[in-house]
């Protein structure tokens, strides 16, 4: 489930587009939902890492986290120019 709210907040990050030359806000758009898709994803490899100690999970489980969190931190690092 937070793998699916992360994912979420981090579409909206990718798919924010200007509205044009005017609209400044685009930028903090943007680095706002990769952060918050940051946080999501930061949980919930704290949750898989929880459940990969009980050894209810293996270890390839963290690769979600881990691409969505990439994923995440670039946006924020290139985020849209307006």
């Amino acid at each position: 489930m937070l793998h699916a709210i992360g994912g979420f907040f981090l579409l909206n990050a990718l798919l924010v587009e200007s509205e044009g030359p005017w609209d400044r806000t685009i930028t903090d758009t943007a680095r706002a939902m990769a952060l918050f898709a940051l946080v999501t994803e930061l949980l919930a490899a704290a949750v898989t890492g929880a459940f990969v100690a009980l050894v209810r999970l293996r270890r390839w489980w963290f690769a979600i986290p881990a691409v969505l969190l990439l994923a995440a931190i670039a946006r924020m690092v290139f985020p849209p120019v307006p």
